[in-house]
């Protein structure tokens, strides 16, 4: 299988190479089509990572590669979620989702002419994650999790090899978050594509993710890597058995031994 990331011995410091280390040596690749999952402890640089591998960031040391090439500018093969949904409030929701599309090429200059298609595309989208119909709405007629839903469709809209998820549930509540997690394993599921997310909740990284890598404390680098073995597709059940609970514990241990 053929790696779509690859940060090799990489170190990155906020207000140039004197400033304060975010991430020193950091080494990890990701497979085409793997679920990835990165924890640990506050402050470890896990999104400085997410920033490097995407091209809105770049090192003063070592080396970044996506889909085999460096990275040297904005990665246009990613759509990326965040802790926040920042959906457009004077915008409905089906046209929040089309929003990359007016800034993403081949998409922008296709958009006028090819429009249908891509409404087409978006309601799809939508009634994949349960959003059937609710395109006219504005974001705050949706509830946490519905927004969460059409930032997850905004993200995937370009059609992305390469998704990266920043924390994007913890802003919900326990049951909503759980939801959340059967539809972007069902997404993944279904598309194939590369997924990095960045999480603290140790439970949705070893139910969602093939591999979860551990960071230590700033300045962060990978300092344990597990690989979750539990047959796809995953239901909810599997969080309470033994050996999950085995593998939350084991990273658990990980995380604080890295912030003592």
């Amino acid at each position: 299988m053929s790696v779509s990331v690859a940060l090799d011995a990489v170190s990155h410091a906020y207000g140039g190479p004197e400033g304060t280390l975010a991430v020193d040596g950091l080494t990890l690749s990701v497979d085409k089509g793997e679920f990835a999952a990165v924890v640990g402890p506050s402050g470890c640089g896990k999104s400085t990572l997410m920033k490097l591998a995407t091209g809105l960031q770049f090192p003063f040391k070592g080396h970044v590669a996506v889909d085999g090439k460096a990275v040297q500018r904005p990665v246009k093969i990613a759509g990326m979620a965040f802790q926040a949904p920042t959906l457009l409030p004077w915008r409905t929701t089906l046209e929040n989702l089309l929003l990359p599309l007016e800034i993403v090429q081949p998409h922008r200059s296709q958009l006028r002419r090819r429009r249908a298609n891509y409404v087409a595309k978006a309601e799809d989208l939508l009634a994949s994650v349960g959003l059937k119909g609710a395109g006219s709405q504005y974001p705050w007629q949706l509830s946490g999790g519905m927004q969460q839903r059409a930032s997850l469709c905004r993200a995937l809209i370009h059609e992305p090899e390469l998704l990266m998820l920043d924390e994007p549930f913890a802003a919900l509540d326990a049951f909503t978050r759980e939801e959340l997690w059967g539809v972007i394993r069902d997404l993944h599921a279904a598309r194939g594509i590369t997924v990095i997310l960045v999480t603290h909740d140790l439970r949705e990284a070893v139910f969602l993710a093939d591999r979860v890598f551990v960071m230590s404390a700033r300045p962060g680098r990978i300092i344990a890597e597990r690989r979750i073995e539990f047959a796809r597709p995953r239901e909810l059940e599997v969080t309470f058995t033994p050996a999950f609970q085995e593998i939350v514990h084991d990273l658990r241990d990980h995380i604080v031994k890295a912030r003592q």
